[in-house]
């Protein structure tokens, strides 16, 4: 079957039908997907009733999965692969996590714009969410296009910040919000990496900024200016010219490359209703220092 394409923001995001993800893609069909992938950033493919098998199957059609998960409390995994993400508020027992719980916590941060696994040496290439459950009112994802902010950047400013790396960490994103009870494992885990801030999106060819709430310092700067150059650079980006919100219907599977887009969840009655969404999350070919530079 041939993929279909509905625009959804002028510029990016598409509606993608025509496949039916249930049965294996071909090599044909993988090679659809990742073009438009390069030209949208992200697809939304709705009415897809995956099982955690066929989710699998269809990102290792797409490129090599991630092999670890960047949570607390890795052994409380409810899912059947220990490389699916539990993008929920569930426990082990499928009850809703306590108000207090270190895991809801450490959740909280996934409503700051950020872009997947930046906090690793090799960061993330795309991202699949499924939605099993959703709550009636609020849990939205937002994306925003950071090929279309870098173009809109000032000559000048783009010269600026054109070849700066910053240190990305999970510790940093969450201390915004003042989270801090890591295990002794855990903040080995989670040191801080170096990637580029300007990035060339090897698909399209575009260049793009390469953002994200992980990141804690520019290098070769002190840390307050730096971040304060990261925080202005954000708000440019997320404005709502350059943001698409996603309302998500159940069985939708949302695709996006975190290599040319920031994203972040929406709040919603956590401790009323469930929300189960399961993401596979594919890894990129290098680490950004070691990719073609902007």
């Amino acid at each position: 079957m041939t993929l279909t394409l509905r625009p959804l923001h002028p510029l990016f995001v598409a509606e993608a039908t025509g496949l039916d993800l249930h049965r294996p893609i071909t090599p044909d069909q993988a090679a659809e997907v990742h073009r438009a992938m390069d030209q949208y950033a992200v697809l939304v493919f709705p009415g897809q009733s995956l099982d955690d098998d066929t989710q699998m199957d269809f990102g290792r059609a797409l490129g090599t999965l991630e092999p670890t998960r960047g949570v607390v409390d890795a052994h409380k995994h409810r899912l059947k692969h220990q490389e699916m993400n539990d993008i929920s508020n569930l426990d082990t027992d499928g009850k809703l996590l306590a108000a207090d719980d270190r895991r809801r916590m450490f959740a909280l941060g996934n409503r700051l714009w950020h872009s997947d696994s930046s906090f690793k040496s090799t960061p993330a290439l795309y991202s699949m969410l499924h939605a099993r459950v959703i709550p009636p009112e609020g849990g939205e994802t937002e994306f925003a296009d950071m090929r279309a902010a870098w173009d809109a950047l000032p000559d000048k400013e783009k010269a600026r910040v054109r070849n700066f790396t910053t240190w990305h960490s999970l510790i940093y994103s969450r201390a915004q919000l003042g989270f801090d009870a890591y295990t002794e494992e855990e903040k080995k885990a989670f040191a801080p990496v170096q990637q580029r801030l300007v990035r060339r999106h090897p698909g399209s060819g575009r260049v793009s900024l390469y953002l994200s709430a992980h990141i804690g310092r520019v290098e070769g700067m002190p840390v307050p200016e730096g971040m304060m150059m990261i925080r202005d650079l954000t708000e440019h980006a997320t404005q709502p010219a350059f943001t698409y919100r996603h309302q998500w219907k159940k069985d939708d599977l949302v695709v996006w490359d975190n290599r040319c887009t920031l994203h972040r969840g929406r709040a919603y009655e956590d401790s009323v209703y469930p929300r189960d969404m399961r993401r596979v999350t594919l890894q990129d070919v290098a680490p950004t220092l070691e990719q073609q530079a902007a």
